[in-house]
């Protein structure tokens, strides 16, 4: 009996305690009222408690550029009143943030889960008026190694790339070597960026070695490391003046973060360093082409030096065989554009089409090497016989003027046949050749099937019994390829349909990644599951994809609330989780189990719905 009242007057004790440590908890959030453009400052979140878990910031305005963060800290104090012993505990999410235009802006609260409860932060607003002065030395850096300090400026002057073309002035089809080189004297680690498509030229990339090995090259003074990053050789297929445009490129720099006790940074794996991302502008360029003189006939669209050869495999022959002709045309220029050579065989030969095989490959001095075209012919009567020499005109870069050149013309010896045809085969898979001098056949011998005198298939048994087969084949098939039709032509139904198959197999691929440990392209597979996975159950195009319109689709098909904030938390977790601190896989397996949940619920909510 005591001990049940002692019990209860402990629970009573203990209740209010924990009800008010609960309502104590708080996300504070603090940064400068206000700030000068180029300015750096710290936006921090501090929660006064160590069991936060799932931190996540608002969407931080495009005003400012996030140079660092968010890194974590833990603080804990322990005193002692009168026998009695107090602790306090916080959490403290950093920021280094710096301001790029002027104006008004506010951040969004930030939210935290403690103790399965979200909690939120307040609002932030941030004025950045006037000009900020600049640093010339571009943000501290380590005295041994020349890293920066995490939080330090990357300016235009610590990383840039410079775009280079080996000729400014060319003709239409003439290549242009154009070479993207980096120079940097901050930690980078990383660099992406694409050439876009571009209409008036022909491009292709040049294969460099995936691991990049820089050198040390002084501009003004100072020291950079420099590497030969990409190179693109562009045909120009247009005349005038044509712009390259500018490249964005993404870059991943690291910087050294003082603030981490190098102890600790070295058994959790080097958490002394943080990845900033840093945009990089690659400058556009222009090239002036002048177009080529007017086409004389039987231009190649060659521009460039060229070479051109023709040989038969024989030149005696029977009437019948075959004869296949090998014309080599080599050089170097735009091989990829050039046009098949005309062969201008005699009117007595069956001709097919040519066999091409490519031998080209791709250098800095554009396209070189052959270009083989394999001829087939058959001769059908006998006779002294004589492929024409050929011709092959181009533009020669050397002379800028067109040149002629031609082969030799091969005669061929054609006896009469013995009757037997020869197969041509193992040539190309165009070919439809196979029995030659075989177009009339033999009058079919063998015994006649006799019918008796008057029968008519037509009124027939079997006449009327094979029109209700065809006219009941007829049906059977209108109906099946009526409904097939249906359901191709409803594309809301098909997309709806594949979309759970879809995310299925975009989950598997990024287990697959989270389990090689590749982090970021598991984050964006899960990410393109959880997007491509809605718009085609919703049918809804990309550019209306936003966390308020899925919301609002999803009530509309009935979905809970709780679903629908599921679904958002797994898409807040995977956007953060690649930012939030800890193990990385253990960040993977939460991320992971995540869209697989919210995945499965709607799957099912909509699926009730639509019985």
């Amino acid at each position: 009996m005591w001990m049940g009242r002692l019990l209860l007057i402990v629970a009573l004790l203990t209740a209010p305690l924990s009800f008010l440590i609960s309502a104590a908890q708080q996300l504070t959030g603090r940064a400068p009222s206000q700030v000068a453009v180029g300015e750096q400052f710290r936006l921090t979140y501090t929660i006064n408690t160590q069991d936060a878990k799932g931190f996540r910031a608002g969407n931080i305005p495009d005003a400012f550029e996030v140079l660092m963060g968010p890194s974590t800290s833990t603080q804990s104090s322990f005193q002692m009143i009168n026998g009695r012993t107090s602790s306090t505990s916080s959490i403290t999410y950093t920021y280094i943030l710096s301001a790029i235009k002027n104006g008004t802006f506010t951040i969004p609260a930030a939210r935290v889960t403690v103790d399965g409860k979200a909690v939120e932060s307040n609002e932030l607003t941030i004025r950045v008026s006037g000009q900020a002065q600049q640093s010339r030395q571009g943000g501290s850096r380590s005295a041994d190694d020349g890293m920066q300090t995490a939080g330090s400026s990357i300016s235009g002057s610590d990383l840039f790339i410079k775009v280079t073309a080996n000729k400014r002035r060319v003709h239409e089809q003439e290549p242009v070597l154009l070479t993207y080189k980096v120079y940097t004297v901050v930690g980078l680690t990383n660099l992406s960026g694409k050439m876009p498509d571009l209409k008036n030229f022909y491009t292709r990339e040049v294969p460099l070695p995936q691991e990049k090995h820089f050198s040390v090259e002084t501009i003004n003074g100072r020291g950079y490391k420099t590497v030969t990053w990409s190179q693109y050789v562009m045909f120009p297929q247009a005349s005038g003046k044509l712009e390259i445009p500018s490249i964005m490129f993404d870059g991943i720099v690291m910087q050294r973060n003082p603030n981490i006790d190098p102890f600790e940074a070295f058994f959790n794996g080097g958490a002394g360093y943080v990845e900033v991302k840093k945009k990089i502008k690659a400058p556009g360029i222009t090239i002036y082409v002048d177009p080529l003189p007017k086409h004389p006939a039987g231009y190649s669209g060659g521009v460039g030096t060229f070479t051109i050869s023709a040989q038969a495999d024989k030149t005696e022959l029977k009437a019948n065989d075959p004869v296949r002709l090998r014309v080599v045309v080599s050089g170097s220029g735009n091989m990829k554009l050039l046009k098949q050579p005309v062969v201008n065989f005699p009117k007595d030969f069956d001709t097919y089409d040519a066999k091409v095989t490519d031998k080209t490959k791709l250098t800095t001095n554009g396209l070189e090497g052959q270009i083989i075209y394999d001829f087939l012919a058959v001769p059908r009567h006998q006779g002294t016989f004589e492929i024409p020499a050929i011709e092959y005109v181009y533009y020669d870069l050397s002379t800028e003027d067109y040149k002629t050149i031609t082969t030799d013309s091969i005669t061929l010896q054609v006896a009469k046949g013995d009757g037997t045809s020869t197969a041509v085969s193992s040539y190309t898979e165009q070919e439809d050749v196979e029995n030659l001098n075989s177009d009339i056949h033999h009058i079919k011998g063998g015994d006649a099937e006799l019918v008796s005198a008057g029968y008519f298939f037509f009124g027939s048994k079997a006449y009327w019994l094979t029109l209700a087969i065809l006219f009941g084949s007829f049906v059977a098939l209108f109906v099946i390829f009526r409904q097939r039709a249906i359901e191709n032509a409803n594309i809301v139904k098909q997309r709806a349909g594949k979309a759970n198959k879809v995310a299925t197999k975009r989950l598997r691929k990024a287990a697959k990644l989270m389990n090689g440990g590749r982090q970021n392209e598991f984050y964006d597979e899960v990410m393109r599951a959880l997007w491509g996975y809605v718009g085609d159950k919703l049918n809804m195009p990309s550019e209306q994809l936003t966390r308020d319109n899925i919301s609002q689709r999803l009530e509309e098909h009935s979905v809970s609330a709780e679903t629908i904030g599921l679904f958002i938390s797994a898409l807040d977790e995977c956007e953060f989780a690649r930012y939030a601190p800890g193990d990385a896989t253990g960040n993977m397996n939460k991320v992971y189990e995540a869209a697989m949940t919210a995945i499965s619920q709607i799957a099912e909510t909509m699926k009730k719905g639509k019985k």
